[in-house]
């Protein structure tokens, strides 16, 4: 079984919104996700193995700014490095489009993606106080600056 990443397209979204709903406790709608393929600003990445979707991450590109607005890997899929692969791949996709930092807000409890965060070289730079509608939990907001090239 080979991991390979690609854009995202209208076939994915099915298995998306699958990987959302497992990983996610608020999570989009399936025309939140199809409206992402016509926004210019979007980009999105999808892991597949033997052509199944196993994992995805989206960023909004603006000017040499990307705002990542989520990453999720299906639960059987989950500490094999998948998510990883993904932010990689996000990274050097938007990198080649002329992105030069990045930022995310992620859950101030979700220590995984902290540390996924982490080894990409974002730094935490504020928090967001309630954040999250769900449960009121404060978001963390991380940003990644690249030197200048």
């Amino acid at each position: 079984m080979q991991l390979q990443t690609s854009l995202l397209n209208e076939e994915d979204i099915d298995e998306v919104l699958e990987i959302s709903s497992l990983s996610f406790s608020v999570c989009w709608s399936k025309k939140s996700y199809l409206d992402e393929l016509s926004n210019p600003l979007a980009n999105y990445i999808v892991a597949k193995i033997d052509n199944k979707v196993i994992g995805f991450a989206g960023a909004w590109l603006i000017l040499d700014e990307a705002h990542i607005t989520n990453i999720a890997v299906h639960p059987k899929y989950r500490k094999q490095n998948v998510g990883s692969e993904l932010l990689k791949a996000l990274i050097d996709y938007t990198k080649n489009k002329g992105c030069k930092s990045y930022t995310l807000e992620v859950r101030a409890g979700n220590i995984i993606a902290q540390n996924l965060y982490h080894k990409f070289d974002f730094r935490e730079n504020g928090i967001r106080k309630n954040y999250y509608e769900d449960n009121k939990e404060d978001a963390i907001i991380m940003w990644r600056i690249d030197k200048k090239q």
